[in-house]
């Protein structure tokens, strides 16, 4: 049924251009070594809570804007051998391109996709 890989993360508003800039290197790389679609999301319409959200998970500072991200793969095999060749292939490509955001308050993980409609 597929395998997804979904990051929440807090980037400096004022780096929406250099985190855009950062996706598009980084797709096709994603593409190249298995995964079927990658999308991008900026943060509109994202509440603080008062117990948890999207926010607080990541410490979003009010310079920041909240963004959700997801991987989608063939498989969990598949994504086990992709990522690691796309963390290889992109720190070859790009040495020394620090992230346009802190990627220490990033949230991240792998799901089994339970159920698509």
């Amino acid at each position: 049924m597929g395998y997804v890989d979904g990051f929440v993360a807090a980037v400096p508003t004022a780096n929406k251009a250099a985190y855009l800039d950062f996706v598009r290197k980084s797709a096709p790389i994603f593409l190249k070594h298995g995964a079927l679609k990658l999308v991008e999301t900026w943060g509109d319409d994202v509440p603080d809570g008062e117990v948890t959200s999207f926010p607080l998970a990541v410490k979003c500072m009010p310079d920041e804007t909240v963004v959700l991200s997801w991987v989608l793969w063939p498989s969990k095999e598949i994504r086990d051998v992709g990522l690691r060749r796309v963390i290889e292939e992109h720190n070859q490509l790009h040495p020394s391109e620090e992230m346009p955001f802190d990627g220490k308050r990033m949230v991240f993980g792998g799901f089994d996709i339970l159920f698509e409609s």
